[in-house]
């Protein structure tokens, strides 16, 4: 049986920290900015986030690409020359054409490496929703499971990955086409921060509407909490993702706070990078941990 490697892409923000930690890798995607193209790098070794968020405060636009075919033939050949078989556990399908591609790549790959299997995995998720199937899929590999099993495994708990996210300012979203200009107007007139999650199609929706941005972040780790339902992930045995996008300071807030009401095994702080951050913007914050988010809404 050949080993298992999961790879994931740059939608999933996975720090070369992590990446190390649990052994898997990542897929570029790229951002166009100022006219060029370049990769979307998580470890901010061609630019920095806070350069990115700094540009989108300045005005700038920028635009988000999929993981293109020599990217994926890159990665994918990477690993297969090693003898691996490989699961990618790519962005939402929703919000990417990365899984769609994925896989007319990993159907060409496989007729050259016929002993060898890729299996792409769409989680419905992006940014730690997606990082936290990847780590899942790359701990249960690391124990000498099948490509089979560890792909099944990534399937099962992708709808228990749960996004709670509160978004600074809503004009990045209009700018990004995400939301409509009156929406985006009235909302900062009024200082409405909606709460997003990822939806059972693996859509960003707002599913709340709070007034201020204390409140928000104080909604969000309520929601977090609780969604924390599910008998196989205890909140006590949780490692929470705090994710935010150039706002450290608030990102600690929510950690204090989630300790405080949660107390979960663990705690890791990430930062949201270029690929979704060029959406949200600057200021966005989110929680991710296993369960069920729909618990919180009445669904």
């Amino acid at each position: 049986m050949n080993k298992v490697k999961v790879i994931t892409d740059s939608c999933a923000d996975p720090c070369k920290e992590l990446r190390e930690k649990y052994n898997f890798d990542y897929a570029l995607m790229s951002l166009v900015w100022d006219g060029k193209e370049v990769p979307a790098s998580c470890d901010q070794d061609v630019f920095t986030f806070k350069d990115m968020y700094d540009a989108m405060r300045a005005g700038k636009r920028i635009i988000t690409q999929q993981v293109s075919g020599p990217e994926f033939e890159r990665v994918f050949t990477l690993y297969l020359e090693q003898g691996y078989d490989i699961v990618y556990v790519a962005c939402s399908s929703a919000l990417s054409g990365s899984y769609n591609l994925g896989m007319q790549e990993a159907k060409r790959l496989m007729e050259k490496y016929p002993d060898q299997k890729i299996i792409c995995v769409d989680p419905k998720n992006s940014v730690c929703g997606e990082l936290i199937v990847a780590i899942e899929a790359a701990k249960l590999a690391a124990l000498g499971a099948s490509v089979e099993e560890v792909a099944a495994h990534a399937e099962a708990i992708s709808p228990k990955a749960m996004q709670f996210a509160a978004i600074g300012d809503l004009s990045y979203l209009k700018r990004a086409g995400r939301v409509k200009a009156t929406a985006a107007f009235f909302g900062n007139l009024f200082g409405i921060k909606p709460i997003l999650i990822s939806n059972r199609i693996g859509e960003n929706e707002a599913v709340k509407k709070v007034k201020g941005r204390k409140n928000s972040l104080d909604e969000i780790v309520n929601m977090l909490a609780a969604s924390l339902t599910d008998e196989e992930y205890p909140a006590s045995e949780q490692t929470v993702f705090v994710a935010h996008a150039d706002c450290e300071a608030d990102a600690q807030y929510l950690a204090e706070q989630v300790k405080a009401k949660i107390n979960p095994k663990e705690i890791v702080i990430n930062e949201i990078g270029p690929t979704i951050g060029a959406s949200v913007g600057p200021e966005t914050v989110a929680l991710y941990a296993f369960g069920d988010q729909y618990a919180t809404l009445g669904e």
